[in-house]
């Protein structure tokens, strides 16, 4: 409950004054309502006791006035509400992408990219319109409840002890369907999560579904996840009506005894006409508020849950420490791996012992088979992870000391999958960063030989590129990674993969331009073919996240008994 009350803080403490207006509001809305019964009474009294039209046209007018004026208020509530409601859950949903952006890839491989927009958007996007009506389908029923218990005790003690009676058992009932309601809410939003999950990742692989036959599978899946949904949602109405119906059945028994009452105090002269009718009004006023609380219980709890699920992902702390305070050390910078184990999963070991040197402005070829850990060690490189134990150092300085915005300004890196967004070219090529002017982009793009492609564009740099690869081969989306990195002029350069998808065309023009983004840099290889290691200095061998071997690069190809030697053979032949 503290960590509810906490998350609701947080997001409501800089809405202060607006929440403060919308509380007079409610308690106006709340007031009025009550009031309004009164006047109801006193006509009727008035129409008993014969009275002359003017005063029961008077009567009729305050009445009439005083609704028009709850209508209003309750107009002016309701788009406050709704305003607060999005000025926050926006915030939290700044708050939610920036933390998951932030987190290292062991967060990132525990939760699916639909999985994440299903919580940072779908669980906020619940509790939004959860709380934009949560002021007057449970806040104000709770205290227009009170209010009514309150007045009818001023007006009748036995009316409000009656009243109250009736609330009190109601209440418990309310808590009872809550409880009973909450574990089946968490598990359909978990459920709908994973439904999204599955959804995007099949829409993403449709081409690979398609082609290898998998469609089957993949609506099995689905009807299974979703058979899970109907089941749990079957269960949460079984609940809730449960509830509704002994709500329902007190509703009648209170209303009969209030008639029951009435009738009693009437026949002894110690009731009015006007206020039975009253008492019954107010019998319907707090059945109806109960039965608001009641029907946004379900919505409280998909709330609660959702609540639960997102300070669940705020509390999660990145394994990746930003504390460091040392500036990256100068350029060209020493890279050394001292002793680096790291483990995905406890028990599991990627990378054991590894150790290896790139010394200053020189080059290295990381090889081996597919598992052997060479993305891994990359990725621990730039920080993505941190090693379990072991060492990282940049010309003698830890990474770790370095500070993470720095580290990443000054290491690029060179993926095979290259993430395309879809705004204009300059922006994917300068990441949004204003201050690149244009004349450094067509250096850049000069350099890489992807400058007549774009001068073919509509609009140049100016074209709007679509999401993912779009139109753009694989080819011209690794030429545009180069180019991220050629601009950012890093000191350290990681290219992973990244000529694995490229034609031999292409291969060969964007040689040139890594030749020159590579000049000055160190730079770290992952090669998946032996011909891409010909103009690099060294070699590290990786095998089942070990170190086979090691050493310069024509010092192995010469040496008939080392593993690159024997490589290279079985590839000539």
């Amino acid at each position: 409950m503290r960590q509810r009350v906490s998350l609701l803080w947080r997001y409501l403490h800089g809405h202060r004054g607006r929440a403060s207006v919308l509380g007079v509001l409610v308690m106006g809305n709340v007031a009025l309502t009550v009031l309004n019964p009164q006047w109801l009474g006193r006509f009727i009294d008035g129409a008993e006791d014969g009275r002359g039209a003017d005063a029961l046209v008077d009567i009729a007018l305050v009445f009439i006035a005083l609704t028009v004026l709850n209508q209003c208020v309750v107009a002016a509530a309701g788009y406050l509400a709704e305003d607060l409601s999005w000025r926050a859950t926006n915030t939290l949903r700044t708050d939610l992408a920036e933390h998951c952006l932030d987190l290292d890839m062991s967060f990132h491989k525990e939760h699916t990219p639909g999985e994440l927009i299903e919580r940072i958007d779908g669980d906020v996007a619940t509790m939004g319109n959860f709380f934009s009506t949560f002021v007057f389908h449970v806040f104000a029923n709770a205290i227009l409840a009170v209010g009514i218990v309150g007045v009818s005790f001023f007006a009748d003690w036995r009316t409000g002890l009656t009243l109250l009676v009736f609330a009190l058992l109601v209440l418990p009932l309310v808590r009872v369907a809550q409880r009973r309601a909450k574990p089946y809410f968490t598990a359909m939003r978990q459920t709908n999560a994973e439904i999204s999950s599955f959804l995007e990742e099949s829409v993403t692989a449709t081409e690979d579904v398609r082609g290898n036959g998998a469609e089957r599978y993949v609506m099995t899946r689905l009807d299974g996840l979703l058979d899970r949904f109907r089941k749990l949602m079957k269960v949460e109405a079984i609940a809730v009506r449960a509830s509704s119906s002994v709500l329902e059945t007190s509703v009648s028994l209170a209303t009969g005894g209030i008639f029951a009452l009435g009738a009693y105090l009437i026949s002894h002269g110690r009731m009015e006409l006007g206020q039975l009718y009253v008492s019954y009004f107010y019998t319907s006023m707090l059945s109806m508020a109960l039965f608001r609380i009641a029907y946004r219980a379900d919505g409280l709890q998909v709330a609660l849950a959702g609540m639960d699920r997102t300070a669940e992902i705020l509390d999660t702390e990145s394994r990746v420490k930003d504390t460091g305070t040392t500036p990256f050390p100068a350029a060209p910078v020493t890279v050394e791996m001292d002793h680096v184990h790291f483990s995905y999963v406890a028990g599991r070991t990627t990378l054991d012992d590894v150790s290896l040197t790139i010394p200053a402005g020189q080059s290295l070829a990381l090889l081996g088979r597919t598992g052997s850990g060479k993305t891994t060690a990359a990725r621990l490189l730039h920080r993505a992870m941190d090693a379990d134990r072991g060492a990282i150092r940049f010309s003698g300085v830890d990474i770790r000391d370095i500070p993470l915005d720095d580290l990443h300004r000054h290491v690029g890196v060179v993926t095979q999958d290259v993430h395309i967004f879809r705004a204009t070219v300059r922006d994917n090529l300068t990441m949004f960063d204003p201050d690149v002017t244009d004349e450094r982009v067509w250096k850049a793009l000069d350099g890489l030989a992807v400058a007549d492609w774009i001068r073919q564009q509509p609009d140049g740099l100016d074209t709007v590129l679509e999401g993912g690869t779009g139109a753009l081969s694989a080819g011209q989306a690794q030429l545009i990674a180069l180019a991220r990195v050629f601009l950012r002029d890093p000191a350290v350069v990681i290219l992973d993969e990244a000529s694995s998808r490229l034609d031999p065309a292409t291969e060969q023009l964007t040689g040139r331009a890594t030749a020159e983004l590579m000049e000055g840099r160190t730079t770290l290889v992952i090669a998946h073919h032996l011909s891409t290691i010909k103009d690099l200095d060294h070699v590290v061998i990786l095998q089942d996240g070990r170190v086979r071997e090691a050493g310069e690069r024509a010092a192995l190809v010469a040496d008939p008994a080392s593993h690159l030697s024997s490589l290279l053979a079985g590839s000539a032949a």
